[in-house]
């Protein structure tokens, strides 16, 4: 019985790897590789006519933004069940955390199919005058990035708690628990930076995430070490 419990608890690793490591390319085509190749913040001109050239393209990353979120319920309530024998309070923040930053991330879309809707609908053509289609389209995609910067207060935020858990789990890496602490300060900073100092355009995000591509990794190739996971559980049902 005991040893069917530690192949789940494996299991239950390796797909929480699996759906992080998802996340990775995901998360870059469509929150940065498709943003950084179509959008010239300013130049709407240039950005229309790349978006009207690459229209599919444009409708793959709100999909692949989407489904980042859609991932991220899934594996949040994993590793939920992983670490909980940790700390379940700091587990439960963890995973709230990332439940309210998930719709926030995906309600933020909006704001590029109303840029679609913008460029292909005739009757918002007719309505407007080509600067009045530019001021349009180039207030939805700072307002889509104004979104991306909320959601990142909790995509930070509930690195903290995880980080935490990892570094005192004792059967994973605590060098990969400070590094998401780390990739959590990252998210935080450019969050609160970015409404701070608006012409501030280093994402530190986008270079304190290795704890995020280590513990995707380590989880599905590794997963957890089952004897310190047994131990941390019986000395958790102990205190309960």
């Amino acid at each position: 019985m005991l040893t069917q419990a530690m192949e789940k608890t494996n299991k239950m690793a390796r797909l929480a790897g699996l759906l992080y490591v998802t996340l990775i390319p995901l998360g870059i085509f469509g929150m940065i590789y498709v943003p950084a190749n179509l959008i010239v913040a300013d130049d709407m001109l240039t950005t229309l006519n790349r978006i009207i050239e690459n229209e599919m393209v444009f409708r793959l990353s709100i999909v692949s933004a989407l489904l980042c979120q859609l991932v991220s319920v899934p594996l949040v309530y994993l590793l939920y069940k992983l670490l909980k024998p940790v700390n379940k309070n700091y587990a439960f923040l963890m995973m709230i955390y990332i439940l309210i930053g998930a719709p926030i991330a995906m309600l933020n879309e909006l704001n590029l199919l109303a840029v679609l809707l913008v460029i292909n609908e005739s009757d918002y053509l007719a309505a407007f005058n080509t600067d009045q289609i530019h001021s349009l389209v180039s207030m939805l995609l700072q307002l889509h990035e104004l979104g991306i910067q909320i959601a990142s207060i909790f995509w930070g935020l509930w690195l903290f708690p995880m980080g935490y858990l990892v570094f005192k789990s004792g059967f994973l890496p605590k060098v990969i628990g400070l590094l998401l602490i780390v990739a959590g300060c990252g998210y935080f900073a450019d969050a609160f930076i970015s409404f701070i100092f608006p012409e501030f355009n280093i994402k530190f995000s986008e270079f304190l995430f290795l704890g995020e591509v280590l513990i995707s990794f380590w989880l599905l190739i590794k997963g957890v070490d089952l004897e310190q996971w047994q131990k941390v559980s019986i000395e958790n049902l102990k205190r309960n």
